[in-house]
């Protein structure tokens, strides 16, 4: 067995022991609480709070950017969808095997000359569809299963409008950012790819000449990517699976979670030891598998009661603007529970998916960037809409009341049920044993994700420290301690602690991508009139 896989199980079941200790789950809890208040408090600043409506600055910056970059790149989330789906299917791989000539090429910051993008033809480590398998993987998770349930209970049937825009205007902040993240890559001698908003920050701003400003940046967001793959991308993810598992098997033992994420740790510890290459195997596999199935399940329930779906988006258009939303502050507060929900489910904004990205096999970056856009759409405007549809059809009779406890959780039956609780519940309501298939479908999300995002944190973690074996093993450890702490804690602890590392990238990525969008733009003409030229 390999010595790596070897040091981190000896790691890890020694604490197999400590799990039986009465209260450990609790005391876990109690341990981390503080931290996630914290950084939950830090990130989350305030612009405008009258008591009812609370607006933090982090969302209007990301509403306000998609925005911006959906006006000024000419909608490439509508303009592009078709192209970017050729891409994926391969239509243009004609133009990554030889030399197209373009009159694009140049010497400008960010441009490539004819000769660089020749020399570039064979770098990268994975295909097309191999880097969206791992993106999609490390974003289409438990946000998209207890994400959406979070948001309904919440802010009602209207948070899932304010979500699909979220996820449309969100495509175009993704092809920014991937784009970028091609772009400005790194590959060492082994053809190794290091890429992602550490490398567009300092190589891009450096060569604009704000190089203090690019290093600052990019180790702020490296830091922060570190937190929130220890975070939304791990905790998150192992409290959710936890939370099915211990309904699905009857766990009432206090060490419970503690041991299911000991077991979960073991399993992803075995996948992220064979770096990319394996991640992206095994996503590009898993990921269109579980997302077929979670689809066919939602349309099976969607469709048997296929006369309440005009009922149920009459309910997200309405009570979209409804001004007396229950619990939440009015359209505002529904509209910032949406946003957030979604923007914490699709990541556009927060820079991570271009990680995974920019290992492509490609000479052209914006050509990545346009696979990228499809990520948001596939993540919120498909697969947590159908999620949202299940859940209010399922609500159609009152079985609880929107708005709950104001904390996420509702009562149904008179017991209290939270995130993929309610969406289990949801779907038992129409499938028989789909407990279990729910289960495996929300496990099965987890685990793509963590090892995804696994990546991520291991990336930036590079950056910081150096591309040593011992620093490898170090994260790696770190990031599995993460994996038990996620299946102990409680759901609101992780989250708020989630919540705060993924959108506390957001702020170093966004300089990046102000400063360098007009590279952006630039390495789109050259794509389009290189496969124009097919």
């Amino acid at each position: 067995m390999n010595k790596k896989l070897l040091t981190l199980l000896f790691a890890i079941v020694p604490m197999l022991t400590f799990a039986q200790e009465k209260g450990l789950d609790q005391k876990i809890d109690e341990a981390f609480k503080p931290f996630s208040d914290f950084f939950s408090e830090m990130i989350f600043f305030l612009v405008y709070d009258n008591g009812t409506v609370k607006i933090p600055f982090v969302l209007v910056l990301l509403v306000f950017s998609a925005v911006f970059f959906t006006i000024y790149f000419g909608f490439p989330n509508i303009r592009h969808f078709l192209t970017a789906i050729n891409v994926v299917r391969g239509k243009y791989d004609e133009v990554d095997k030889g030399v197209v000539e373009t009159s694009y090429g140049d010497s400008t910051p960010g441009g490539d000359s004819i000769e660089t993008i020749r020399d570039e033809s064979q770098e990268g480590e994975v295909t097309h569809f191999q880097a969206l398998a791992t993106a999609v993987s490390g974003t289409v998770g438990n946000g998209n299963i207890a994400g959406v349930a979070l948001a309904i209970a919440l802010g009602g049937p209207g948070a899932t409008f304010w979500m699909i825009i979220c996820g449309l205007l969100g495509m175009s902040t993704k092809f920014v950012e991937c784009t970028l993240g091609v772009q400005y890559r790194d590959v060492d001698e082994e053809g190794t790819v290091y890429g992602g908003p550490m490398y567009y920050l300092s190589k891009g701003l450096k060569d604009k000449g704000f190089t203090i400003l690019g290093k600052i940046t990019a180790v702020l967001f490296a830091v922060f990517c570190i937190g929130g793959s220890f975070g939304g991308g791990n905790a998150a993810q192992s409290n959710q699976a936890t939370i099915v598992l211990k309904e699905l098997l009857g766990l009432e033992s206090t060490g419970a979670g503690a041991i299911i994420g000991i077991i979960l740790a073991i399993l992803v510890g075995i996948i992220i030891i064979g770096g990319i290459k394996r991640i992206a195997t095994v996503t590009e596999k898993v990921v269109p598998f579980m997302a077929v199935l979670y689809i066919i399940a939602c349309l099976y329930i969607i469709l048997s009661n296929v006369t309440l779906v005009d009922d149920a988006f009459g309910l997200i258009f309405s009570e979209a603007f409804n001004p007396k939303a229950i619990g939440v502050g009015g359209v505002i507060g529904v509209l910032l529970v949406g946003f957030k929900r979604a923007a914490f489910s699709n990541e556009a904004g927060a820079g991570s998916a271009s990680i995974a990205h920019s290992a492509v096999k490609t000479k052209y970056s914006a050509s990545e960037g346009l696979v990228a856009l499809l990520e948001p759409f596939i993540d919120t405007v498909v697969i947590c809409t159908m999620t949202a549809l299940v859940i209010i059809i399922f609500n159609t009779g009152g079985v609880f009341e929107y708005g709950g406890d104001g904390t996420g959780g509702v009562l149904i039956d008179g017991l209290r049920y939270e995130g993929a609780g309610i969406t289990s519940k949801a779907f038992a309501q129409y499938i028989p044993y789909s407990n279990v298939f729910l289960t495996i479908a929300v496990v099965l999300f987890a685990v793509s994700t963590m090892i995804s995002w696994s990546y991520y944190g291991l990336q930036s973690w590079k950056f910081l420290f150096g591309r040593g074996k011992k620093a490898d093993l170090t994260y790696k450890l770190l990031f599995l301690t993460f994996v038990v702490i996620g299946a102990a804690a409680s759901m609101g602890s992780i989250w708020a602690f989630s919540d705060a590392m993924i959108f506390a990238m957001v702020f170093p990525n966004m300089v990046g991508l102000y400063f360098l969008m007009p590279v952006v733009k630039k390495q789109l003409k050259r794509y389009l009139e290189a496969i124009k030229s097919l």
